[in-house]
């Protein structure tokens, strides 16, 4: 059972509706300078246009740059690029990585030269960021909930090393949620990031900081994911079935928001870092395993009819056999002193060993 004790706060307004993406225009001020994150493939199917037709070329900035895992050196040399423009504002149009670096630039431009990002993170200098620039989040993936979180994730290929950047200021002042806007993602990337919600709803629910109010958000996210992501999948233009992953991904954001991720997210870094395994799957491969080893011992809720068709909806998926194109099974047991990450492996209601987790990946990996 979860604490009596409990506090929710979210700061990010919500705006869902088909074709929300085409009233931007009505969310920003009426004047200043807006900075455009998105990536070039965004740009090439005329979404950057869009943004410039409805507020006019010399109100934006398009920095299109955004590649999946967004780096720390690369928003380093976003920031120092930036930093002399008037910018008032952010639209962050993209996936997880896209919002991610959004989020960061948003703390980072406010301090001009002062705090490059590497000094904080990579020398720990333990700044505390002091005002932010006010970012709208309009998300083209089902997966991350990045719109509605207070944290970014920062990858250093360089260290070999995954960091967050969090905290209230990290908050979108707006996520805007259009599904419209998803009708064109891949098959391989709606079966990764909608993997990565479930994940997210999942490791909320075995979480020593779980609240009524996350595990209202997850199990919710749940119940819509069983019904829409079979038929993302089969049918990836059903608008319908779109609205419901997008809502399930955000209700899912909204969870982890409060409580953070744990252990199959702890695992899932090392393996992202060291060989480009893709988030959504590198954080959903063991949650079978981990649900086995923690459903009879932790929240009854993990027993409800909806956590059991989840489990039975990844296994159709057969994960095993998607992670054995990026990695051998070796090379994963291999990273384990690696997948030990305090701040999320420590969320975990049941606590894990080396043993245990060694078991876990195992038996994840088996076709």
């Amino acid at each position: 059972m979860h604490s009596i004790k409990w506090e929710y706060c979210n700061l990010v307004r919500i705006v869902s509706a088909i074709g929300a993406f085409e009233r931007l225009v009505d969310f920003l001020p009426d004047n200043g300078r807006i900075l455009l994150v998105t990536t070039a493939g965004f740009t090439r199917r005329g979404l950057s246009q869009k943004v410039i037709e409805q507020l006019g070329k010399a109100r934006v900035l398009v920095f299109d740059e955004i590649t999946p895992n967004p780096e720390l050196n690369d928003l380093d040399q976003a920031t120092t690029r930036f930093v002399p423009e008037p910018i008032t504002g952010i639209v962050a149009i993209g996936g997880g990585s896209v919002m991610d670096a959004a989020k960061v630039l948003s703390v980072t431009l406010p301090c001009g030269f002062s705090h490059p990002l590497h000094k904080v993170l990579r020398e720990a200098s333990g700044h505390q960021w002091q005002k932010n620039l006010p970012v709208i989040a309009v998300p083209t993936t089902s997966g991350t909930g990045a719109e509605v979180t207070p944290f970014a994730t920062v990858w250093d290929g360089r260290q070999k090393k995954k960091h967050s950047v969090t905290g209230e200021l990290i908050y979108p002042q707006l996520a805007l949620l259009d599904p419209e806007l998803t009708l064109s993602l891949p098959e391989q990337e709606t079966l990764y990031t909608a993997l990565d919600a479930i994940s997210h709803s999942l490791e909320s629910l075995w979480n020593n900081n779980r609240t009524p109010v996350s595990e209202a958000f997850a199990t919710q996210a749940l119940r819509l994911a069983i019904g829409a992501f079979p038929i993302v999948l089969g049918r990836p233009g059903d608008l319908t079935a779109r609205a419901k992953m997008q809502q399930a991904s955000m209700l899912a954001g909204l969870a982890i928001s409060q409580t953070r991720t744990a252990i199959a997210h702890s695992i899932s870094y090392p393996l992202t870092i060291h060989y480009g395994v893709p988030h959504g799957l590198a954080c959903s491969f063991t949650l079978i395993e981990i649900w086995k080893q923690c459903r009879y011992s932790a929240s009854e809720i993990l027993n409800t009819d909806f956590v059991m068709k989840t489990m039975e909806m990844l296994e159709g998926l057969n994960l095993a056999n998607e992670m054995n194109k990026y990695v051998r099974e070796e090379d994963v047991v291999g990273l384990i002193g690696e997948m030990f990450a305090p701040e999320r492996a420590g969320n975990y209601i049941m606590g894990m060993d080396r043993l245990a987790l060694e078991k876990i990946l195992q038996l994840s990996l088996k076709k």
